[in-house]
């Protein structure tokens, strides 16, 4: 069931729990794209394994790691295969995760199988041992004496550390505050201290006390939030960039821990995550990270801390929202609009949604915070769904930034910058601002074109351009990361008249680099921060407050303070409206505001200038005159009369092969089921299959069908149908997928 839709059933099938008497077959849910399960007998002397717990079991010509669902009593099967192993004394997925595990097969329509091995960890899904492990620490011993080491205070700062920690500390706490092994080992050699394998813990919480003084639209959004922490209530926090949304989260969060919850924060990108993690340390003391650039084994102990109530505070992106807790109390959803919180492959569930699933499933509140609510969201606000409170103050009386358009119709343009944006940027940086450059294209220039014959460099596996990049010299492919050598000539007529066309994060930075040589510019895209560590040195150096120049991607636009900012300048507002998608709009609008949100958040004004060819463009015009609830207002409207989500669900069946004829075929035999009765009245219509709008990729031909229903359980009905009848996701050259509520049409 959709989380916001009333009209089916969200009730999951309960968990079957082991029968008293006897029985010897197993049923397991295997990790194929096949939509049944399998029966096992356990060999004699084998125990019987808890319903949810992990078995080891040969499958084909291969051993694979299942999930037990059920005892039987007998076996379709003449002669079932045995099990190798039962890896769990007690279950790896409890009833709580194996009821969303239904739902989300439903739901979905996707394998269960692959579902329950989705909600498991990488190491657990290959039989690691779900065992909490010990933490090396250090410890005090009797007649440790800081006096006696008067020379070495190196050493005597290691033990001080000691004592003000209460006698024992981890060695990654010691080692993070530039204690490392060898020191403490000449402490261990004096008899001062010794190392220990400090056992599974609780983490301890400091008191969140806070002096940050709400205002009064802050303590409404707060107290609506805590009446509400014994129930499931949805809360749309709508508040403007730097109108202190996270502060809200902070002080609801201190109530929940107060009471001994867990609470799960959801961002995002893995980009945030340090400095969400930092600012939530900084005021309880204590918080874990959950993503997917974490070692298995340490997301495999994160995973089972939190399990187990150990952990009470996880920050973490898209997949965070799978995990076990013990006593879950509020869930969080920063930047809510954002399209990352949509899985685009394999299980393509939405966490965003999920987190409103189990929210309801565990009678606990939901906060969905963004400055510009997915149109779903604030369609849900107001038919009385989702209760909304809005920030339209910034703490301190900062002020918004103010919009301006820049009309470049008929302007020359020195690599993609008009004369106005340039004037602009050279004023700010003069009275002692920083500058914030926008272009959401990575690379040198997205074409490279032949001036003598009008070849252009494109992939040889996509129907897509190659970008020019530099440092190193290349061109790449960013759909399916193929490269090549820039050719000195034109591989069609010989001619060396070859020019980059267009504009990239790294044409903008050239640009500026040469107009302001005495002003540090730093760029900040996929290419330049390829670890969270370097990332965060770039935002230090913001941070400073002094003069800079900072170009960049969309990475720049969410959730970081830049109080030095009075400057955005966007380069290119056009190409997200003009986008085939219905959804280009929703992003191109967010994603503006998002990034003008950047400036202005400190006691200096902020300015934002918005380059357009098409300054008359209405969608623009409501979004810079209005802002976003005039923007918002009117692509609801559009989207009612177009029949199009959130007034009408829709579900997107991919197909993609070496040839597209096979491709074309394939989608018409999946919806060959669902018959005339199905479409009957406009029940359901069914539009294509026709090319993807990105028809190849990595040489594969992409089609699709686009299946629209006039309410959710008809949808439902028709998918369960094609489902039932399809052959496997995978089978042979030919793949397909599913995807329900798509976040995209690509």
């Amino acid at each position: 069931m959709h989380p916001d839709s009333s009209d089916q059933d969200t009730r999951a099938t309960p968990v079957p729990s082991a029968p008293q008497i006897e029985a010897r077959i197993i049923r397991v849910a295997i990790p194929r794209p096949l939509r049944r399960l399998f029966d096992y007998e356990l060999p004699v002397g084998m125990r019987a394994p808890e319903p949810g717990a992990r078995v080891r079991v040969p499958f084909a010509s291969r051993e694979l790691v299942g999930v037990a669902l059920e005892l039987i009593q007998a076996s379709d099967h003449d002669e079932p295969k045995a099990v190798l192993e039962v890896l769990d004394d007690e279950p790896a997925l409890e009833p709580e995760m194996l009821e969303l595990a239904r739902w989300l097969a439903r739901y979905y329509h996707y394998p269960l199988g692959e579902v329950c091995l989705a909600l498991l960890p990488n190491a657990a899904r290959r039989g690691a041992s779900l065992t909490i492990t010990t933490t090396p620490a250090w410890r005090l011993l009797a007649g440790a004496d800081a006096a006696a080491l008067g020379r070495a205070p190196r050493q005597r700062a290691a033990l001080e550390a000691l004592r003000d920690a209460g006698g024992e500390l981890a060695a990654s706490d010691l080692r993070q505050a530039g204690f490392q092994r060898d020191l403490l080992l000449a402490l261990a050699e004096r008899g001062f201290a010794e190392e220990f394998d400090q056992p599974p813990h609780a983490a301890t919480l400091q008191r969140a006390a806070s002096d940050v003084r709400l205002n009064a639209e802050q303590r409404a959004a707060l107290e609506r939030i805590l009446a509400t922490t014994d129930r499931f209530a949805a809360h749309l926090l709508y508040g403007i960039t730097g109108s202190g949304k996270t502060e809200v989260y902070l002080q609801a969060l201190s109530a929940v821990l107060a009471a001994g919850r867990q609470v799960l924060v959801l961002v995002p990108e893995i980009a945030l995550t340090p400095q969400t993690l930092a600012r939530f340390r900084a005021r309880f003391g204590h918080a874990v990270a959950l993503h997917s650039q974490l070692a298995d084994g340490e997301r495999l102990q994160t995973w089972l801390r939190c399990r187990a109530g150990l952990d009470r505070i996880l920050i973490g992106t898209r997949s965070a929202i799978l995990t076990p807790f013990a006593d879950l109390g509020l869930i969080v959803i920063d930047e809510e609009h954002d399209p990352s919180f949509k899985q685009a492959e394999g299980l393509r569930y939405s966490a965003r949604d999920l987190a409103l699933v189990r929210a309801r499933e565990l009678g606990i509140p939901v906060v969905l915070g963004s400055a510009t609510p997915a149109l779903e969201s604030l369609h849900n606000a107001r038919t009385g769904r989702y209760a909304v409170s809005r920030l339209t103050e910034r703490p301190g009386g900062a002020s918004s930034p103010a919009l301006r358009i820049v009309d470049i119709r008929g302007q020359r343009l020195e690599h993609g910058l008009s004369e106005t944006l340039r004037a602009e940027v050279g004023r700010h940086l003069d009275a002692g601002g920083q500058a914030l450059v926008f272009i959401n294209r990575r690379g040198y220039a997205p074409v490279l074109f032949c001036t003598s014959c009008r070849w252009q460099a494109g992939c040889a596996h996509c129907d897509a351009r190659q970008t020019l990049h530099q440092r190193p010299t290349e061109l790449r492919c960013h759909h399916c990361g193929a490269r090549a050598r820039v050719p000195r000539a034109c591989p069609n007529c010989n001619s060396t008249a070859l020019v980059a066309v267009g504009t990239g994060t790294q044409r903008t930075e050239e640009a500026l680099a040469e107009q302001f040589p005495d002003v540090p510019l730093l760029r900040i895209d996929r290419d330049t921060t390829r670890s969270a560590a370097r990332l965060e040195a770039q935002l230090a150096t913001i941070a400073k407050g002094e003069p800079a120049l900072l170009v960049g991607t969309q990475m720049l636009a969410k959730g970081h303070h830049f109080p030095a900012v009075t400057l955005v300048a966007i380069v290119d507002a056009d190409s997200g409206f003009l986008a085939a998608d219905y959804r280009a709009p929703e992003r191109a609008a967010a994603l503006i505001l998002q990034v003008a949100g950047r400036a202005g958040r400190a006691e200096r004004p902020g300015e934002v200038l918005i380059q357009s060819l098409h300054p008359d463009n209405p969608v623009l015009d409501a979004l810079v005159t209005g802002g976003y609830d005039a923007f918002a207002a009117t692509e609801l409207a559009n989207r009612e009369q177009g029949g199009l989500p959130p007034f009408a669900p829709i579900a997107l069946l991919r197909a993609d092969a070496t040839d597209p004829r096979a491709a074309q075929a394939l989608l018409r035999q999946l919806v060959a089921p669902l018959g005339a009765e199905l479409t009957a009245d406009d029940r359901l219509t069914v539009w294509g299959p026709a090319p993807a709008p990105l028809s190849r990729v990595s040489g594969r031909h992409r089609f699709q069908t686009l299946l629209r229903a006039r309410e959710r359980r008809h949808l439902h009905r028709a998918l369960t149908a094609l489902v039932a009848a399809a052959p496997p996701s995978r089978h042979g050259k030919l793949s397909w997928s599913l995807d329900v509520d798509p976040y995209d049409t690509y």
